[in-house]
């Protein structure tokens, strides 16, 4: 594997680390019309592994997120975008909208919140409706009022990240699979020094020049920017390991609910509490949840240790569900920064590393954001260039 990469690689202009949604969007965004010549390094055998595939797929609205931030903004543009997209490249989507749900009178003034927050964050469309009109679209669903997010929906993932990972090589990028980043990140005058290994046990090494450094390591991506020689406790940029799990919901009562279906928030850092999606495929899934693990902790497989309170939270607004009616599904991990909970989105020329960009902490919305982060980050390389 390491031959071809030789041959392939002849210092490119662009380096990107990681191939997941957000990776593989800025290859697409930066090799387009060939301006740059672009190499993506991914330690898995493929695309998308890790945080981008271990998800529903949902396009979000962008009403949960702080007014300013990077979230806000880059998840309502990437909102719009992403559906411009998905219909100019036939990419199964749907824009199914969603229900915010209180349960009780309690619940409601968290309603005003996020309908206030979403006007602040330019979302369209959104409006508080009555129990009653849930009933109408939603007759399983139990709420006294709900936000109406009509702009929210499912895409198909994995079928947008062939497009990205297509377009990129159409235009010229190379994509070096089971090549993973190690040892020291070295800045030379111009430019940085990468070394590689082969992830496939051979053990083939490999080092490059690439002027310019994009860390899109989604999980591994304060490790990458350590490598560089950034302390990240100090500068913010320590992640944490968010684990998701996921129950599958019988077809039965799957084909109950038509649209995404989400309870009022729980506190802050307790992600958007367990919501009902239905994924491209039809299949109802209830989560995520969120749990901090350590990084020796990770693993992909579901033990269903949850199933009861996934069963209790989500009987509150569906009371159809009944226990026996949910199956252990899929596990998922986001990136979390301990220091805060925007997107950092960074070129680190004030630390002495210009044409560094690093992207840390790149949990959800980032789906939904990866063509705005992509463009983003394009503008960015283009004041490097």
């Amino acid at each position: 594997m390491l031959v071809a990469f030789r041959m392939a690689v002849q210092n490119p202009d662009v380096t990107i680390v990681g191939a997941g949604v957000v990776g593989l969007a800025v290859a697409y965004e930066l090799a387009g019309k060939g301006k740059y010549s672009v190499l993506v390094l991914e330690k898995n055998r493929t695309f998308g592994l890790e945080t981008s595939s271990h998800s529903s797929g949902i396009i979000h609205s962008g009403i949960h997120y702080l007014p300013g931030s990077n979230k806000a903004r880059l998840c309502v543009e990437g909102n719009r975008l992403l559906y411009e997209l998905a219909q100019a490249h036939q990419i199964p989507h749907e824009r199914k909208g969603k229900f915010v749900v209180a349960s009780d009178d309690s619940e409601v003034p968290k309603l005003e919140e996020l309908l206030e927050r979403g006007k602040a964050n330019g979302v369209e469309g959104l409006e508080i409706i009555s129990g009653e009109d849930v009933s109408k679209v939603e007759p399983h669903i139990k709420a006294v009022k709900a936000l109406s997010c009509p702009s929210s929906g499912v895409i198909d993932q994995m079928a947008l990240m062939k497009m990205f990972e297509g377009g990129a090589k159409s235009s010229g990028a190379n994509i070096a699979y089971n090549t993973k980043v190690v040892g020291s990140i070295e800045k030379l005058h111009e430019g940085y020094r990468v070394s590689t290994i082969s992830a496939e046990g051979t053990k083939d090494s490999f080092s490059f020049t690439t002027k310019i450094l994009i860390n899109c390591a989604g999980l591994f991506a304060d490790r990458i920017a350590e490598m560089a020689g950034i302390d990240i406790d100090a500068a913010g940029y320590r992640q944490r390991f968010n684990k998701g799990s996921y129950y599958a919901v019988s077809p039965e009562k799957g084909r109950m609910v038509k649209k995404p279906i989400y309870p009022v928030p729980p506190e802050a850092g307790k992600g958007l509490g367990i919501h009902i999606t239905t994924d491209i495929n039809g299949q109802m899934l209830l989560g995520p949840d969120s749990e901090i693990v350590a990084a020796s902790d990770v693993n992909y497989i579901n033990d269903g240790s949850k199933q009861r309170l996934f069963h209790e939270e989500v009987q509150r607004y569906f009371p159809a569900l009944e226990l026996a009616d949910i199956a252990p599904d899929m596990v998922g991990y986001r990136p979390q920064l301990k220091s805060g909970q925007d997107f950092i989105i960074r070129e680190e020329s004030p630390r002495g590393l210009p044409g560094m960009i690093n992207l840390i902490g790149i949990e959800s919305p980032g789906l939904t954001s990866s063509l705005a982060i992509a463009l983003h980050v394009k503008s960015l390389v283009g004041r490097l260039a």
